[in-house]
């Protein structure tokens, strides 16, 4: 029996999932591409899960979509099909931003195509050391823009050096995606899972709500029209939770502790 090329585990309310097919480099095929889909896509309605970490096993993070899987005969009826793989594909990223728990994502070896929109649609992007990025399908023929990373690359780290990847397809090393924000951390790949608990440990010290409504807040605050709107959202999330019992909790521990 095949193992699975998804691995969950589930740690009291953090979800540690593992990209796992290091054969190909974790490259994503029809089996992986649903896998991920339906993980994320059901993490909407759970109310048990307050983050979640992305990994991998092997040298790589993803190396984007399995060619070898896909057929790639030119055909009408081949339209259709790849239309339908294409839209699939894109739900993964939809889904991950969707999601109200926060994405940590571990990056190790390489994120190519696919890959490096994984990474792009979580909230927190730690690398190692010999970590390398690639939105890479401007080299095989077709747009460099591809499964949102014309959207996510302007926003994460201006559109100078967004255009110059997606133009180029060339990789943007550790050193370089630290010193324009990709990234927030590089450690040596020894420490990436230490570092994934920590950075765990340091935001499981907020409410669930307040996790969840910090994401929306940034995600809705990205295309927000104004600063008057980008306010008024965060009013009502203020409002809203300081009438929760763990906020009355914290506030009163707060009050006690700096009396």
């Amino acid at each position: 029996m095949l193992e699975k090329s998804l691995i969950i585990d589930q740690r009291e309310t953090v979800d540690w999932i593992c990209l796992n097919r290091p054969q190909v480099s974790n490259a994503l095929d029809k089996d992986l591409i649903n896998h991920l889909y339906e993980y994320f896509e059901q993490l909407k309605n759970n109310r048990k899960v307050r983050l979640v970490v992305l990994h991998a096993t092997g040298r790589n993070f993803c190396a984007g979509l399995d060619l070898k899987s896909i057929e790639t005969n030119v055909s009408e009826d081949r339209v259709s099909e790849l239309w339908d793989l294409q839209r699939r594909i894109g739900d993964i990223y939809r889904a991950m931003r969707r999601c109200p728990q926060p994405i940590v994502a571990l990056l190790n070896g390489a994120a190519v195509g696919g890959g490096f929109n994984l990474a792009l649609a979580s909230d927190i992007r730690v690398a190692t050391e010999t970590t390398k990025m690639s939105a890479a399908y401007i080299k095989i023929g077709l747009t460099g823009a591809d499964m949102g990373s014309s959207y996510f690359l302007p926003r994460l780290i201006g559109v100078s050096i967004a255009s110059e990847l997606l133009l180029t397809g060339k990789f943007i090393d550790a050193a370089r995606s630290l010193s324009c924000g990709l990234v927030s951390e590089v450690v040596s790949k020894e420490k990436l899972r230490e570092t994934g608990e920590r950075i765990c440990t340091e935001l499981l010290q907020a409410s669930h709500m307040g996790l969840s409504l910090t994401k929306e807040a940034i995600d809705l605050s990205i295309d927000a029209p104004s600063l008057e709107a980008a306010m008024a959202l965060e009013d009502r999330h203020q409002v809203l939770l300081s009438m929760t019992r763990e906020a009355e909790e914290a506030i009163r521990a707060f009050k006690d502790n700096n009396s």
